[in-house]
């Protein structure tokens, strides 16, 4: 019994689930970022198609690690300003170099490089993925408190298993726009014009049959 027991097994070793995992959160960031061919360019940029198992799976490694390159992006606006404009090597870069603004920009990149790496031994020493995680991808979430991806399930299942098929995507770029319903027209009712009077009242009293015999007699 797996009571208790937290994941899926998905019919791998721990090092090769492992290994699944952060290529297909490698794959999933890499759809956003530049590409020299045509050939290589996604059908739809921020989604990839999987299986529903690994879209659950993959998803809270791909929430995590935007959150942790969301937390330093403040810190690396403010270390840019810090930086001279001076090139690297040059005489006022070097003043600046064994300056106090170099510590305090050390202590501030500081955070930012050590969650770098924290992202890269997460998605396996993949560089460029990382690059385009931390220049793309969070900044379009600063102002989202979690919930940056969304699972889609496909109709149609993989040939071979019939596994279940299914697209995890980023929010924000293929959302789904609602239509607006179609507004009704209204027509002009006109008002109904007035009846003729019912009422009796000013017509001549009718005599009996009955009361008309007894006269004539």
């Amino acid at each position: 019994m797996r009571h208790r027991k937290k994941g899926r097994y998905l019919g791998r070793s721990p090092s090769h689930r492992r290994a699944l995992l952060r290529n297909l959160a490698s794959a999933l960031f890499l759809t956003e970022g530049d590409f020299l061919f045509e050939q290589e360019e996604p059908y739809i940029n921020g989604r990839i198609v999987t299986t529903l198992a690994k879209a659950k799976e993959v998803r809270p490694l791909v929430e995590r690690c935007i959150t942790i390159a969301k937390r330093v992006l403040p810190l690396l606006e403010e270390a840019k300003r810090m930086e001279p404009t001076a090139p690297r090597n040059s005489e006022a870069w070097r003043q600046w170099r064994h300056s106090d603004a170099w510590h305090d920009w050390n202590r501030k990149m500081a955070p930012v490089v050590a969650a770098r790496r924290r992202v890269l031994r997460m998605l396996g020493n993949n560089k460029e993925a990382v690059r385009v995680l931390f220049e793309k991808v969070a900044p379009r979430f600063v102002d989202r408190p979690g919930g940056y991806t969304r699972i889609v399930r496909l109709a149609k299942r993989r040939v071979g298993d019939a596994g279940v098929k299914a697209f995890i995507e980023f929010v924000g770029r293929n959302d789904r726009v609602k239509q607006k319903k179609a507004i009704r027209p209204e027509f002009a009712v006109q008002p109904s014009q007035p009846s003729e009077p019912t009422s009796t009242e000013g017509a001549p009293a009718t005599v009996p049959a009955e009361s008309q015999a007894s006269g004539e007699s």
